[in-house]
């Protein structure tokens, strides 16, 4: 390993332990330890050091093709001290700043859609439904209405009409209501035949059809 190649590893984990440093304090900032489950804690940490692992090995993997040396566990270490001593105090500064930052925006984002979009489209689908509310319920009393008029009419109509024709049935000749009667009777078993005819013929289609 050549002396340029030394450096520039030194570097790499100078600059990886201190970046190191800066995602375990993000890690347990968003981890909330106190409020989660014991195992839940356990299988967060154990990925957080698995991924810090890859991280710094794929690091050294590309500035020297993973060659280990002591002193790369050296400049890891005073790398996390050079955070840890001048740096931590920025970053948490500075994370706790955008953090804030995404909360404000996404609540006035909230906001926003809920007053220019979510409000409107219900307050529009309340109006409809409350139009077709309305508009149903006066169609069924206007339907209901001429309904009661119609059976009024035909009470006045009919019942008058009725008896005018029994008081001319009455006075009727008795010739003249036979004749009546024999057409009746007559018409009656006309159609009582052609309704025999036409069920005849439905059941013999049904029984080729079987």
């Amino acid at each position: 390993m050549t002396l340029s190649t030394q450096f520039l590893t030194m570097l790499s984990m100078i600059g990886m332990g201190s970046l190191f440093g800066a995602m375990f304090d993000t890690y347990q900032r968003f981890l909330n330890r106190p409020k989660r489950k014991t195992w839940i804690v356990f299988c967060n940490d154990l990925l957080f050091w698995i991924i810090q692992a890859l991280l710094i090995f794929y690091t050294l993997f590309i500035v020297n093709n993973g060659e280990i040396r002591f002193y790369i566990f050296i400049a890891l270490i005073c790398g996390f001290a050079a955070y840890q001593g001048l740096f931590k105090r920025i970053y948490l500064q500075l994370l706790e700043f955008v953090i804030k930052t995404i909360i404000t925006v996404t609540k006035f984002l909230r906001k926003t859609f809920q007053l220019l979009i979510y409000k409107p489209i219900l307050g529009l689908i309340q109006l409809v439904i409350t139009i077709v509310l309305v508009l149903g319920r006066g169609l069924y009393t206007l339907v209901k209405f001429v309904l009661k008029v119609l059976l009024l009419l035909l009470k006045v109509i009919v019942v008058p009409l009725q008896t005018i024709v029994l008081i001319f049935w009455k006075l009727m000749p008795k010739g003249l209501k036979k004749a009546v009667e024999k057409l009746y009777n007559k018409t009656a078993g006309n159609f009582k035949g052609i309704k025999n005819t036409i069920i005849k013929w439905i059941n013999r289609w049904k029984k080729r059809k079987e």
